[in-house]
């Protein structure tokens, strides 16, 4: 993250916020976590058990796919969809940086508050 040239890191941020929010429906939360094994999922499992239309679901994946936490196949007429886990794991290393970050400055504020 720290070894990123300052002019890449706006475009980097914009990538993680758009990461965050796609992350931040419950819908496209949902179809993550049943995208998630071995088997790439096709739109008809993942709309089964939904209230959602294939429409909808439709949707939402090609929200997460164009951040890449999913990546879609297609076989014949069918869509299929699989986790990409790279995505979840830089979005990983940013929280980590985040929170090494919130650490130190809390560590400072206690050596200045404390004797």
């Amino acid at each position: 993250m720290s070894r990123v040239s300052p002019k890449a890191q706006p475009a980097i941020r914009r990538a993680q916020a758009a990461l965050f929010a796609a992350l931040g429906d419950e819908t496209r939360l949902s179809l993550v976590a049943r995208i998630l094994g071995d088997e790439p999922r096709s739109i008809s499992e993942l709309t089964k058990g939904s209230r959602l239309s294939r429409q909808a679901i439709t949707k939402h994946l090609r929200v997460l796919e164009n951040v890449g936490i999913v990546r879609r196949e297609r076989w014949g007429r069918e869509s299929l969809y699989e986790f990409v886990p790279l995505a979840i794991e830089e979005a990983k290393q940013y929280l980590d940086l985040v929170s090494r970050q919130w650490d130190q400055s809390l560590a400072r504020l206690k050596a200045f508050v404390e004797p």
